[in-house]
């Protein structure tokens, strides 16, 4: 009983249960929803191999957009930060059908991931340097970013025919798990190092709850805010490889598009609160499996992509109401009556 209330108050709680709920629902009604197999090339192939395979850009968004968030600010520019990322790494590899790459592949990669971080620059001297409200900042790259998308590749759809580019969102020969996966976890090691083994995870959550406070501790607010938005950059340049990789294209009409709010939602769901402060990494990438979990299990039962956004919004608006003051204040009054009510049967007994 003490570990089921310990947990009930854990960060953890509503991700998981959100989790467990859609895992449930899919093995009563979607048939072998958890079916793995082993193709003849040795990868590994099944919808929960998909659901990690598809989320692992999310997660690589979320957990940028989580410290972020944690500060107080938001980022909602990051998806088409994924569109300029595969846009520039298209451009420099050329769409030659012979497969022979323009640039170099090291240097195409490190412009798409060159190319988020600038983005992330720009933000951050808005938000940090100049005080604009981030949203008000990021909302600039969000209109024009899939403009300069497009002026990179002209307007086109650039296929990319080079064959390790698509190993990046696909399969390196001889490994069975997805790259895109093996990345997402080599970024969750870095966050959780900078978390644990630095004062990072300090200093951006006593920026998140007083900056004026921060200032008279002694650190530098601006720095801090400065960072993350680079951070946050740098997440959606290499989610934007992965996105573009996908594909083997540049798309940048739909690259990221609508990425941001599942972002968000998946920082949200997993307990760090839009007013900054306190947050969540593992809360995070549950929430971010979550949300891809709902998105495959809506595919799986036969809801269509336009009506998806709507299922979404019922989620947000269950994570609002769970997540408000009202509402913990009315399930803390719950316990504490059936606590009572427990001890007063106890002493009759």
């Amino acid at each position: 009983m003490d570990m089921l209330k310990k947990f009930s108050h854990s960060s953890l709680a509503l991700p998981l249960a959100a989790l467990a709920l859609l895992l449930l629902f899919n093995a009563v009604f979607v048939t072998d929803f958890f079916k793995i197999e082993v193709m003849e090339n040795g990868n590994l192939y099944g919808r929960p191999i998909d659901i990690l395979y598809r989320a692992s850009s999310l997660i690589i968004l979320a957990l940028g957009m989580t410290f972020v968030i944690a500060t107080g600010g938001v980022d909602i520019s990051v998806g088409a930060v994924c569109a300029i990322s595969a846009a520039s790494c298209c451009v420099l590899l050329g769409g030659d059908i012979s497969g022979v790459p323009q640039h170099p592949f090291f240097i195409a990669i490190l412009a798409g991931i060159g190319a988020g971080v600038l983005a992330g620059i720009w933000n951050g001297t808005l938000v940090a340097k100049l005080k604009i409200q981030a949203m008000v900042a990021t909302l600039i790259l969000l209109t024009a970013g899939r403009g300069i998308a497009q002026l990179l590749t002209d307007g086109q759809i650039i296929t990319v025919y080079y064959k390790p580019f698509s190993y990046i969102g696909g399969n390196i020969p001889g490994v069975s798990l997805p790259t895109a996966l093996i990345i997402a976890f080599l970024m969750v090691l870095l966050v959780i190092l900078l978390d644990r083994k630095t004062s990072i995870g300090l200093m951006i959550q006593s920026v998140g709850i007083n900056q004026t406070a921060s200032r008279y501790a002694g650190i530098n607010v601006t720095l801090v805010l400065f960072c993350v938005y680079i951070f946050s950059g740098f997440c959606a340049g290499t989610a934007g490889l992965i996105e573009g990789s996908l594909i083997r294209a540049a798309d940048a009409n739909n690259c990221g598009l609508n990425m941001e709010m599942d972002a968000i939602l998946a920082v949200t769901l997993g307990g760090t609160l839009m007013v900054g402060g306190r947050y969540y990494i593992g809360g995070t990438i549950i929430g971010a499996i979550t949300i891809q979990t709902l998105t495959t299990t809506m595919y799986a039962v036969g809801v269509s992509s336009d009506r998806l956004p709507a299922v979404k919004a019922v989620v947000i608006l269950l994570i609002i109401v769970f997540q408000s003051q009202k509402f913990k204040q009315m399930y803390r009054d719950y316990m504490l009556k059936r606590s009572a009510s427990g001890q007063l049967e106890a002493s009759h007994a």
